[in-house]
């Protein structure tokens, strides 16, 4: 039940609803309190709602936002409370002490503060924002951009503002209950006065020196910038702050290209999502802006979604525009028919180009070119699997499976995700397998976010593992090496302690001009972050028993570090297991819809080397024979054929693949723009000729 509130009310915890409740049910609370009178319930009541409101705008609840759709946003919240304690005061019969009207007085100006207030806060917001916003670009050395204002003045602004009401609800508040008006008088002042010096302290932020300079220079300034640069390959990227992934998952391919790389992007929100790197970034939200842009150095420009956004630079001629997507897998988005409007479609390997041939929607096959898939060099290659306990290991060494679970999917159709129907027989026969294995569990992190059913199935699946795992610690087949483990998380404590001190407040610029100017990334602290990264995963597996159970939430470790510590997975139709084929190892899918193995087969071209699930499980104990024993594993060479169809050759690799392709593409879009230079210039010369 609370899970179902927790949905319907737009929260995200318990604790969110709880505050949500407390604050719509503390309005009637002080109205009944008004009008009984009674100055502590009041008192009490209002403490509630002033506490609960900042907490859900601390946790950014979308219940909050959804309030002022109903006409019940933060001022009229605020407003509502103080009307009531007018009320409250007349029910105490001081309507004719001068209490009542210095409250009256003071909501009135108070009020009447907040228009100024507002004005400026909207005004030095509207004269930052700069019309780009970038990343890596040199702004500093070219144009003046001053200091932002102190954060505290403009983060939850309004909220600030209308906070300041508290000393005099205090203070009236004691005077009614001590029947004496210096204690509200007292608070009166002192709203009055900070609400008064906030005005105040904006108000030197909207002269010339505070703001930076107007659009038209801003916009000239990268147009000098991109002169001197000449980016040659760029990556172009829209769409919402659920989709930034799809672009952070280019980005070190970027940073590995031959040619000089720019990151082009269109939503502000991308950018504040965007993942650290050393490539120039762009974030232009105006088409017309970008249009105007002079880009005339770039040669390929790279789409990694199809959005109708994508116009505004595939109507330039002087580049090659090629789809790249952000994925390789069976869904319908991979033929999208859009991707014809491109000069090339990059596929990982040969099952891209046979699912376009298939699809049969327009995209030609002399247009697709295979690349591989350069994100996947992290995976490491299968080296067989580590002896367990009963073949003498003395540490009780025993085979990784990983589980990793897709989510729900916003339709709520079972068959998208094993965890509901098959996931607790899944855990169960891998946690009583004999001989032993250990479970790595990484569920998706969106897991429970639409379907109650999902999450519950989750939490059964976290209680299993963790039991298991406290179970394992006892059985004396399995030692755990209490030196090396602490040695371990002493070294987790440096690296962590290193890497915060590393990020400090670096992201925290005071507004997105700011972070433009100063927004250069320090090259040598990020390769020291990046091999910190590495350490930390390291030291991570290594501080706690290898034959230990484990559930893996959170950003780190990532899905490729399990991949690299297990030696077999299982999963559900995603692009988790087209990833997952990289590293060569075998891999079960759970057909969660039940339509038959031959036919999921059919349907999916990343299972036809895999061992197929029912949602009983009952055929898990193919692929742990094929762990323990390779020699005998029936479908290694079928996953050997299928990852070099699906993904391409190993060598060369992926990332000199795509640096090749994109040199073809690059002269090819040189040769075009030579030869409309040479049609022009001989036009010229008949003109010339003939006058």
């Amino acid at each position: 039940m609370i899970s179902t509130a927790i949905r319907v009310a737009r929260v995200g915890s318990a604790a969110e609803l709880a505050a949500a409740v407390l604050m719509l049910a503390g309005y009637p609370a002080i109205m009944v309190a008004a009008l009984i009178p009674s100055v502590p319930a009041f008192a009490a009541a209002t403490a509630v709602t002033y506490l609960a409101d900042h907490y859900l705008h601390r946790q950014g609840s979308y219940l909050i936002n959804r309030l002022s759709k109903v006409r019940a946003g933060l001022s009229i919240r605020f407003l509502i409370r103080q009307l009531l304690l007018i009320l409250l005061l007349a029910r105490l019969d001081l309507s004719d002490n001068l209490i009542f009207y210095g409250a009256t007085a003071c909501f009135i100006a108070f009020y009447g503060l907040q228009a100024p207030h507002g004005a400026l806060v909207t005004l030095i917001r509207n004269r930052r924002r700069l019309p780009v916003a970038t990343r890596n670009v040199d702004l500093a050395s070219r144009i003046r951009i001053p200091d932002a204002p102190p954060m505290g003045l403009l983060s939850r602004s309004a909220e600030k503002m209308l906070h300041l009401d508290l000393a005099a609800v205090v203070g009236i508040l004691v005077a009614a209950a001590m029947d004496y008006a210096l204690p509200g008088f007292i608070g009166i002042g002192v709203t009055i006065a900070l609400g008064s010096l906030y005005v105040l302290a904006l108000m030197p932020y909207v002269s010339r020196k505070k703001i930076p300079p107007n659009a038209d220079e801003v916009l000239a300034t990268v147009d000098d910038w991109l002169r001197d640069y000449r980016p040659e390959t760029v990556l172009y990227f829209s769409g919402s702050k659920d989709s930034a992934y799809q672009v952070n998952m280019w980005l070190e391919t970027m940073e590995q290209l031959d040619s000089r790389p720019l990151i082009i992007l269109r939503e502000r929100v991308i950018l504040q999502n965007l993942a650290p790197t050393t490539v120039p970034v762009i974030c232009v939200p105006g088409g017309v802006h970008l249009m105007n842009m002079d880009l005339s150095a770039v040669r390929v420009a790279l789409y990694a979604a199809n959005v109708g956004k994508n116009i505004h630079l595939l109507r330039v001629p002087t580049m090659k525009h090629v789809f790249i997507g952000h994925g390789d897998s069976d869904k319908l988005a991979s033929v999208n028919p859009f991707s014809k409007a491109y000069d090339e479609v990059w596929t990982a390997g040969r099952a891209g180009r046979d699912r376009y041939a298939i699809a049969d929607v327009g995209v030609r096959d002399e247009d697709i070119v295979e690349v591989g898939r350069p994100q996947l060099a992290p995976i490491q290659k299968w080296q067989g699997t580590p002896e367990g306990p009963r073949g003498g290991a003395a540490d009780g060494h025993c085979p990784t499976v990983l589980y990793a679970p897709t989510w729900e999917g916003w339709d709520g159709d079972p068959g998208n995700t094993s965890l509901m129907l098959a996931g607790e027989n899944i855990v169960k026969k891998l946690l009583k397998a004999d001989p032993p294995v250990r479970v790595l569990y990484k569920p998706h992190p969106f897991t429970g976010t639409v379907l109650a059913k999902a999450g519950a199935a989750h939490q059964k699946v976290t209680a299993l593992i963790e039991k298991a795992a406290t179970e394992r610690a006892t059985d004396p087949r399995f030692q755990a090496d209490a030196a090396a483990q602490a040695a371990a998380k002493a070294e987790l404590a440096r690296i962590e302690a290193r890497l915060a001190v590393l990020a400090g407040n670096g992201g925290d610029k005071g507004d997105e001009a700011e972070a433009s100017r100063d927004g250069v990334v320090d090259v040598a602290k990020y390769e020291e972050i990046a091999r910190l990264r590495g350490e930390w995963n390291d030291a991570y597996w290594r501080s706690f028993p290898v034959w230990e159970h484990r559930v893996v939430t959170g950003a780190e470790p990532r899905l490729y570090d399990c991949f690299n510590v297990s030696d077999a997975m299982v999963s559900d139709i995603s692009s988790v297991v087209s990833d997952f084929i990289a590293s060569g190892k075998p891999y079960a899918v759970t057909d969660s819809a039940e339509v038959g193995a031959e036919e999921f087969k059919r349907q999916n071209t990343a299972v036809r080397a895999a061992t197929i699930l029912s949602n009983s499980a009952a055929e898990l104990g193919g692929l742990l024979d094929a762990v323990r024993d390779p020699a005998a594993d029936p479908l290694a060479e079928d996953r050997v054929e299928l990852k070099q169809y699906l993904l391409g050759p190993d060598e060369p690799t992926s990332i000199e693949q795509f640096n090749t392709a994109v040199a073809n593409l690059a002269i090819k879009a040189e040769a075009r723009n030579v030869g409309q230079e040479s049609r022009e210039a001989a036009s010229a010369a008949e003109a010339t000729t003939k006058a």
